[in-house]
């Protein structure tokens, strides 16, 4: 096996022995407080709900150690096997001197690594968030899910995958250029089409009727200066009872999209104020910081793509010829994460930071901070959300800061 090939192999390793030792670092905090919960958590949760958020978050920490191992041995299966050489050199027989074959390679080796995970995904689905009530969905829906996302794949993800592969012969050295300036301009057009085309394929948004609750989130928006074309309704219950708001698109293209679970689970003061945090990410500028985010990881990784694929080295320690493109997009897009895990907490510190200065103009908004953080008590103890997660195990896994973390920050004065 080449050097190349330990590295992978090592990579993969300390990963999934990062994710484990995470997991049961979480447990042993999580069993620390099963009899009596910390006064901060006390304060925020029903007695009665407790022991079932600890139940829940037991039941997911099981189902993911599982999952993180099958997925870490279908990848090394993939990786070491040569299945995957030999899938690039059928389907690139079929049209040698043809770009087509390579998005076509990329399309069918993504479809086959998604296939093994499918029985973990329904029973997540079907059997875990089930039985604690979060499930509304159904097999046959989950099923045209699933479908639907294949036929989406191959509509726009194959044609796509073909133009930036073709950009090599049309532009040369220089053309992961173009193709970071490609997929970030469609990543943005997608913003604003996802919303009015790809959306209403899995879901029905319809205006928010006319009442309190539209006067006051408009009367929000137009007192915080942000402008929105529509405020809509998702049917997100028609698969889960978990609840969320949030805002798509930019500029003149912004819409709010309420949750129907959200508008059930809340007052209309509390949905204000959830709106005013959301509010609150686009007028602290979170929004053009993560782009520039993305974009600056998406320009490395094609900088790399390009650095890989023409070395000598790369490809051929995986069985690949040197020299092709599409082989180099595949496993950079598959190993790169086995790299980038390990700066998880970096990026999750940012976003946590900016959850906090999102509540603290929620705060000043709704002028007290007291409809957020009852907003917050509730849709925390609805998601039976883990109240005590270990330090490490938040700072990989948790985007958010905790509940009682938030009610800290929210109530300084």
């Amino acid at each position: 096996m080449s050097p190349v090939l330990w590295i992978v192999a090592a990579l993969l390793g300390a990963r999934l022995a990062g994710e484990l030792l995470l997991a049961l670092l979480n447990r042993r905090e999580l069993d620390r407080h099963v009899g009596q919960p910390p006064a901060a958590v006390a304060a925020i949760i029903d007695p009665a709900a407790y022991p079932k958020s600890v139940a829940y978050t037991r039941a997911r920490l099981r189902f993911g150690m599982t999952t993180e191992v099958f997925d870490a041995a279908i990848l090394a299966a993939f990786v070491f096997s040569g299945i995957l050489p030999w899938l690039n050199a059928r389907i690139g027989g079929l049209s040698p001197a043809a770009t087509w074959p390579g998005a076509l390679f990329i399309v069918v080796a993504a479809t086959l690594l998604a296939l093994p995970g499918m029985p973990f995904d329904w029973y997540e689905h079907f059997r875990l968030e089930h039985r604690f009530g979060f499930n509304k969905s159904t097999s046959g829906l989950w099923v045209s899910d699933k479908l639907k996302g294949f036929v989406l794949m191959l509509a726009i993800g194959f044609p796509l995958l073909w133009l930036l592969l073709s950009l090599v012969r049309w532009v040369g050295a220089a053309w992961w250029l173009w193709g970071f300036a490609l997929l970030f301009g469609f990543q943005l057009a997608m913003m604003v089409l996802y919303p009015k085309l790809i959306l209403p394929l899995f879901n029905k948004l319809t205006p928010l009727p006319e009442g309190e609750l539209r006067t006051r989130l408009l009367a929000l928006a137009d007192r915080t200066e942000f402008r929105a074309r529509a405020i809509e309704v998702i049917d997100g219950s028609k698969r889960s009872g978990h609840s969320n708001a949030y805002f798509t698109g930019f500029g003149r293209f912004r819409r709010i999209v309420l949750f129907d679970t959200l508008m059930q689970q809340l007052s209309t003061e509390e949905l204000e104020a959830v709106l005013a945090h959301e509010i609150g990410h686009y007028r602290c500028g979170h929004i053009p910081k993560m782009l520039a985010a993305a974009a600056g990881m998406q320009f490395a990784a094609f900088a790399a793509i390009a650095c890989l694929a023409r070395s000598t080295w790369f490809n051929p320690a995986f069985g690949f010829p040197s020299g092709e493109l599409a082989p180099a997009f595949l496993l950079v897009g598959l190993l790169g994460g086995l790299v980038t895990y390990w700066f998880t907490p970096l990026g999750n510190f940012l976003s946590r930071r900016h959850e906090y200065e999102a509540d603290a103009f929620a705060r000043k908004a709704m002028g007290s901070a007291a409809p957020l953080i009852s907003a917050l008590r509730k849709l925390a103890q609805r998601n039976l959300s883990n109240l005590t997660p270990h330090p490490l195990y938040s700072g990989f896994h948790y985007s958010h800061p905790t509940i009682v973390e938030r009610e800290r920050a929210l109530t300084k004065a």
